[in-house]
């Protein structure tokens, strides 16, 4: 009897042996999560009791390899698509439907523009639509859009500028192209429905101590193309915009462009002034841009993919979600750092990193075992 005793008490050894080779063997593997050994006595059972006090134990035995799920060290890497989870939670990996989690979020993208694993597994989380709002319903293979994206043409300008109260008001009529017909002149960039470029011009001439006509061009061209009728501004006597502050200008595209045409746009001068200093732009801007290609991709912590573009623009592309579950121990270890549930594991509480109990993610970085060498090899 007592030889079958060291005999269990050698079997579990070896057994713990063999979990901590596996450790050590995973080291270097990202998103690996260490086990450790549970052991249980065993006595015999007879069908009309024993005696308290005077049962002796037949051995040992391993009674779970349990993996510990704490958080390993995150450590940056060049790869914008590597991802650490910061905190609880998993990775939701789809493969042909069949659903798998891990913590190793060493991401490419396919030729297909799916963000995938090493193994191909798909990443999975919230798509996005046209305009780049995030669309939370139920998880989907993320996609990256390659599609240029579609240009928006302008339709406010804002302008905050200073006109000078010392100029004297021009004697001549307007004319773009003799400068003594007008005082102070500015540019701004707006883009047409095809994403087109055009330069319009503000010409301001001062009529009256607090009163400035503002006369527009297109293009340069012979004539305005930006308005029939000139924007008045009219200042008071502390320097204050009273009157003409928004206007709105008409756009003639020009046809051999193919854009639509005429073209709305509100002109804003809320903020200028006329004070006794020189001629100045202080605020200039408008929301049309052109089309842009697809140049680098950003995830943020809350899981948000966002696309940056060559136009200087960014796009929503998708949001990753990430799972937990109540009892991470019972998952059921499939190889290559991937978890399934299973009945012991509970039911995957999926949401967008940060919200709930999940973690947040941390791009361009990734997560090492959690395997403490020191502590293997020591025992």
């Amino acid at each position: 009897m007592a030889f079958q005793q060291g005999l269990s008490g050698l079997n579990a050894a070896s057994k713990a042996l063999d979990v901590i080779s596996n450790n050590v063997a995973n080291s270097g593997n990202v998103g690996f999560k260490l086990g450790s050994t549970l052991f249980s006595d065993v006595y015999a059972a007879a069908l009309n009791g024993a005696a308290a006090g005077v049962q002796v134990g037949i051995g040992t035995a391993v009674g779970a390899v349990r993996q510990q799920f704490s958080q390993g060290n995150i450590t940056p890497t060049n790869n914008p698509l590597d991802v650490a989870i910061n905190g609880a939670g998993f990775f939701r990996m789809s493969q042909d439907g069949a659903i798998s989690y891990t913590r190793n979020g060493q991401f490419d993208v396919d030729k297909n523009g799916y963000i995938v694993s090493a193994q191909g597994l798909r990443l999975t989380g919230y798509p996005a639509d046209a305009t780049g709002a995030i669309l939370p319903a139920s998880p989907t293979d993320i996609q990256i859009d390659t599609a240029d994206l579609q240009p928006n043409p302008t339709s406010e300008i804002n302008l905050g500028l200073n006109l000078d109260s010392r100029a004297t008001a021009p004697t001549a009529a307007f004319d773009f192209t003799d400068p003594t017909t007008y005082n102070s002149s500015t540019s701004v960039t707006v883009y047409d429905s095809l994403g087109n470029d055009h330069i319009a011009t503000m010409y301001f001439v001062k009529t009256a101590g607090g009163t400035w006509d503002v006369y527009q061009q297109l293009d340069g061209g012979a004539t305005s193309l930006a308005s029939a009728a000139s924007p008045t501004l009219t200042f008071d006597t502390s320097g204050a915009l009273t009157a003409g502050a928004t206007n709105t200008l008409t756009l003639a595209i020009p046809a051999s462009f193919g854009a639509a045409t005429p073209q709305s746009v509100t002109l804003d001068f809320t903020g200028s002034t006329q004070y006794g200093s020189a001629f100045g732009v202080n605020r200039q801007n408008q929301d049309g841009y052109a089309s842009g290609r697809l140049s680098g991709i950003t995830i943020s912590e809350d899981g948000t993919v966002q696309g940056r573009y060559s136009n200087g623009q960014s796009r929503n592309l998708g949001q990753i979600v990430i799972a937990n579950f109540a009892s991470p121990n019972g998952l059921i270890s499939l190889g290559n750092n991937l978890w399934a549930e299973s009945p012991a594991s509970g039911q995957p509480l999926v949401g967008a990193p940060g919200t709930g109990s999940l973690g947040v993610l941390v791009a361009g970085s990734v997560e090492e075992s959690n395997t403490d060498l020191t502590a293997e090899l020591v025992i």
